[in-house]
């Protein structure tokens, strides 16, 4: 039996158009620009058009990421979408995006871990590509984020936007090495002990509604940093490669402290972080696959390059993939 690895093809991103400031939101609520910089380093979020779902802007983002690797849709056998802001109930709306692409082959379907969904999926895309299951994968993060806030609550609808990033992953033949192109390791945690500090009160099996974010934003700091070098150190243990051999760290954009702290904590230089929470804010699964597309558009990204991705969510779940594009 031949052994694969999942090589990274190209990426794409997709940004609703309305802009939503600080500026903004202090007329709607109890805030300021300075509060909300000084705690989370967000300027501004985009949030999406009435009318405009999840799966249109991940399809936007998937169109993007196939156009950026060179590849026909028609040559995707498996989409994976993280997403915890399906446009429906069911069925996923990766079938949505799998219709929208125009294929009518292979499988899609959501992976929900909130903001750890992108690792989540890309974890799960490279487990099928490896295993032979599939040969070509989209792997999408997309989020709605603004249809779960609480408009009146000034502690959680600062932190969030909308947004949709992916990646497209190919199975090339040959094992992981560390030394070549393609995902080297990945790595997953959760613990359901911790569902009441950052959750949504509501859903179909509980109240029939879709509820809205609520979050104990001290505890989740908290706990954000040390789940996030947990992860990091296992990768780097599993391959033998350290903070410095990375030439970028792609973190979940939630918010900078966080940020800076767990970098700092793993010796990892500032220059090589990618922040993007100040434009962004906090899309939840489609956080990572922005932060790297940004990179990749600005041609700062050179094949042969070490790359970590990590992200902690609500669960909480937590994970790390380090890949060589």
């Amino acid at each position: 039996m031949n052994a694969f690895r999942s090589v990274v093809l190209g990426c794409g991103s997709y940004l609703p158009e309305k802009v939503l400031t600080n500026a903004d939101l202090a007329e709607m609520v109890d805030t300021s620009d300075e509060w909300i910089v000084q705690r989370t380093g967000i300027h501004q979020r985009h949030v999406a058009a009435e009318g405009e779902v999840t799966s249109d802007m991940a399809i936007k983002a998937a169109q993007a990421a196939l156009e950026n690797a060179g590849v026909d849709a028609s040559t995707i056998d498996l989409i994976i979408l993280a997403t915890s802001t399906p446009d429906n109930t069911f069925p996923a709306s990766a079938v949505t995006v799998q219709a929208g692409l125009g294929i009518t082959h292979g499988m899609a379907f959501d992976v929900q871990a909130v903001c750890s969904g992108f690792v989540y999926a890309v974890t799960t895309a490279d487990a099928y590509l490896r295993g032979g299951l599939a040969k070509r994968a989209l792997v999408i993060g997309s989020e709605t984020f603004s249809r779960l806030l609480d408009w009146n609550d000034r502690t959680t609808c600062v932190l969030f936007g909308d947004g949709a990033g992916a990646i497209v992953l190919d199975a090339v033949e040959g094992a992981p090495d560390i030394n070549e192109s393609g995902v080297l390791t990945c790595h997953l945690r959760s613990d359901g002990r911790h569902k009441e500090k950052l959750y949504v009160d509501g859903g179909p099996s509980s109240t029939q509604t879709t509820g809205h974010l609520r979050m104990e934003g001290r505890e989740v700091f908290k706990h954000a940093v040390g789940m996030v070098t947990d992860v990091v150190e296992a990768a780097f243990e599993a391959t033998g490669l350290s903070a410095d051999d990375l030439n970028w760290f792609v973190p979940h954009q939630a918010n900078k402290r966080i940020i800076d702290a767990s970098a700092k904590k793993l010796g990892i230089a500032p220059e090589k972080v990618v922040v993007t929470v100040g434009e962004h804010a906090n899309t939840s699964a489609a956080t990572i696959p922005l932060a790297l597309d940004s990179i990749v558009q600005a041609g700062k990204v050179k094949k042969g390059d070490l790359i970590m991705l990590e992200a902690m969510g609500g669960g909480f779940t937590w994970g790390a993939v380090l890949l060589r594009w």
